[in-house]
């Protein structure tokens, strides 16, 4: 892909295509696999593209572990996997040092995180201790070990997969990891058509086989620097900020959003702008994303569950559009 620097950031030459049908490619293979869901695949594309991570929580079996793998493949990108037990330690994310005495010294053996795409497969049937081991990678994109510092790869993106509380073995993630991820999404069960086709196809591990790289991981970096450009007006700045405002005053929420929330929702609307072949953000990109990125981060009133799909639906019928 060609970016004519002359005509702007956003412009590319007439010879390729525009960087909506790039996306619409990317969907549209991921689609192939992941039958029947359009909106949770762009979702999952939107917090990549705006240097997030994505929490994808529901039952085993939907789908979790390859939209991972297809998404990853169809960007170009590294994919490595890992597989949380309740045994697992933080070194098995991290790396460790082992000792050789052929050179008497130590030797860092990365481990797993050390990639572009890292599936946390079951994260809460990890220990919190082994959760917090990707803190600073999810917030810093970089670790330290043993007292250094060491980068990640660009992009770095982490998409876990998490089981429902009410199932045996997990552990509930503290706010602070909550918080690290953009986007949560559910996947859900297919509807009737598109499982009637997995049921006759006999799966997807052959429909994986026909996957290609449709863009290059520096690429995938330049349009994460394209949607950080998208244009955010000062109105709707203001909306953002009276939506924020809501939470906190509101007797339906337990606590308020917080500023990061706030930076959140407008790096995902950016980046739902910018799929959709746009480079200024309205309104309405703000209410699309507002439940996949704040569902997660609001607590009822009694501060013992989420809120529901229902009282995000009257934060947005309560807050009045001033752009």
């Amino acid at each position: 892909m060609i970016i004519d620097k002359e005509r702007g950031a956003e412009a590319i030459s007439d010879t390729e295509n525009t960087l909506h049908e790039v996306c619409d490619r990317i969907v549209s293979q991921v689609g192939r696999v992941i039958l029947g869901k359009k909106e949770q695949i762009q979702t999952a594309l939107c917090c990549l593209l705006a240097q997030g991570h994505l929490l994808i929580e529901d039952i085993p079996g939907i789908g979790k572990t390859t939209l991972a793998k297809v998404l990853a493949e169809s960007l170009g990108l590294e994919f490595r996997r890992i597989q949380c037990t309740s045994d697992m330690l933080p070194g098995d994310i991290l790396g460790v040092s082992v000792f050789e005495q052929k050179t008497g010294s130590f030797k860092f053996h990365p481990g797993p995180i050390f990639t572009q795409v890292l599936l946390s497969d079951e994260i809460n049937r990890a220990t919190p201790k082994t959760q917090s081991a990707l803190l600073e990678a999810m917030e810093e994109d970089q670790v330290t070990i043993e007292g250094e510092t060491r980068a990640l790869a660009k992009p770095f993106f982490v998409i876990a997969t998490q089981n429902p509380l009410e199932q045996a073995g997990t552990f509930p993630l503290p706010e602070s990891q909550l918080d690290r991820f953009l986007i949560r999404i559910e996947l859900g069960y297919p509807d009737r058509a598109s499982e009637q086709n997995l049921l006759r196809g006999g799966g997807t591990k052959h429909l994986m086989e026909e996957i290609k790289s449709l863009v290059s991981p520096q690429e995938v970096v330049s349009f994460q620097k394209l949607v950080a450009a998208v244009h955010v007006s000062d109105a709707l700045v203001d909306y953002v900020q009276n939506l924020i405002d809501y939470t906190r005053s509101s007797p339906v929420f337990h606590v308020g959003l917080s500023p990061r929330a706030g930076l959140a929702l407008l790096r995902a609307a950016r980046s739902w702008a910018f799929i959709h072949g746009r480079d200024f953000v309205l309104p309405e990109d703000v209410q699309k994303v507002l439940p996949y990125v704040v569902g997660h981060r609001l607590r009822q009133m009694d501060g013992q569950g989420e809120v529901a799909k229902e009282d995000l639906m009257e934060l947005l019928l309560s807050v009045p559009v001033t752009v």
